[in-house]
């Protein structure tokens, strides 16, 4: 016990210069509230060293310090980097001081290793304390946006529900009239083109309602095959294809059955064909969309791939959340309702992109 009681001795009487070589090099904030504490941490901490010359301390009394003063620099929100840079510099000086205590490198070669492991655990303590008080701050955050983004969704879906039931009702009155037209007038020019932009303005407000919840879905299930729903909807999209001059390569095979909303079903592909074919406006020539079924062990896969521009990866995530559009005058609405679709007849919707090609795969129970 003479090389520790020396030692202590020595460190007792030189413990202000000890400090104050510290204080000089440190890295602390000038916004720091707990700036005068600092240095008396520095003292606590010098306290669990002298114990521990004397005899190994229990690493619960090493935590209780940790996690204080991890306490105190989340509440300054300091920079971890800073804390750990003052920890070890304390260290290095400590060690420095030690070396002009006169005691031989032998004599003090075991209490340096000792204090190195006393120094590592208070710095693990702290920064497990710190990682977890930032986690549970960031949990609470999380939770704050998800709980106010999922108000403003209920307070759009209400206003948007609102307008566009008031909207329908005079659009459902002139899609009648042209209809009427077309069947008094079959020869009279542009009928078709305001029929099918109505048509997808119509669609458009479908898709709100569905966003909103506000659409009574009294649509009934039933047993159909794929390739019927893409037959349906040929000649709906038919003046886009022309227009954009895209070819369309359907190998969705008959025979490839599903139950469930044969609308709601036709409703996604008309949605992922549509974005596709805007996707495809932005490269000059040989513009191909691709649909390729096939059933796996139970499961209708329907995979819809164009050879338009790729989706940067950081998108891909997110472009199925509502309101997210790349596009200059998009809703940000039919791939949220599309996942929503799927997912409510127990399927997934996925994306992958590269240069090449853009692939949409749709998986479902098949029957």
């Amino acid at each position: 016990m003479i090389v520790q009681d020396q030692l202590v001795d020595y460190l007792d009487r030189n413990l202000d210069e000890y400090l104050n070589n510290w204080k000089r090099r440190i890295r602390i904030s000038d916004d720091d509230i707990y700036r005068d504490k600092v240095v008396a941490n520095g003292k606590l901490m010098y306290q669990l060293v002298r114990k521990n010359i004397v005899e190994p301390i229990d690493e619960n009394k090493i935590a209780e310090l940790a996690k204080k003063v991890a306490m105190q620099r989340v509440e300054a929100d300091i920079n971890i980097g800073d804390f750990i840079h003052n920890v070890n510099l304390g260290r290095s000086v400590l060690f420095n001081h030690m070396t002009n205590s006169g005691l031989s490198s032998e004599d003090l070669q075991p209490v340096l290793e000792s204090l190195n492991e006393l120094f590592d655990k208070f710095a693990y303590h702290a920064v497990t304390e710190y990682t977890a008080i930032k986690n549970d701050e960031l949990q609470e955050k999380i939770s704050y946006i998800d709980e106010t983004h999922q108000e403003k969704l209920s307070i759009l879906g209400q206003m948007s529900s609102s307008f566009v039931h008031e909207f329908r009702n005079p659009l459902t009155a002139i899609m009648g009239f042209v209809a009427i037209l077309r069947k008094e007038n079959p020869e009279m020019k542009y009928l078709d083109v305001i029929d099918h932009e109505l048509k997808q303005l119509n669609f458009r407000i479908s898709q709100f309602l569905h966003v909103s919840k506000k659409e009574i879905d009294g649509v009934k299930e039933e047993e159909f095959e794929v390739s019927e729903v893409f037959n349906d909807m040929i000649d709906f999209i038919y003046p886009s294809v022309v227009d954009v001059d895209v070819h369309i390569s359907n190998n969705i095979p008959n025979g490839l059955r599903i139950f469930g909303q044969k609308d709601k079903i036709r409703q996604v592909l008309l949605n992922i064909i549509m974005n596709s074919i805007d996707a495809l406006k932005e490269i000059q020539k040989n513009r191909t969309i691709k649909l390729v079924g096939k059933k796996e062990k139970g499961e209708m896969k329907l995979h819809i791939t164009n050879n338009g521009p790729a989706i940067p990866e950081k998108k891909l995530n997110t472009i199925f959340e509502p309101f997210y559009t790349t596009k200059e005058l998009g809703t940000g609405i039919g791939l949220y309702v599309c996942q929503k679709i799927i997912q409510n007849h127990k399927g997934q919707i996925s994306c992958q992109s590269t240069e090449k090609e853009t692939t949409f795969t749709i998986t479902l129970p098949s029957v």
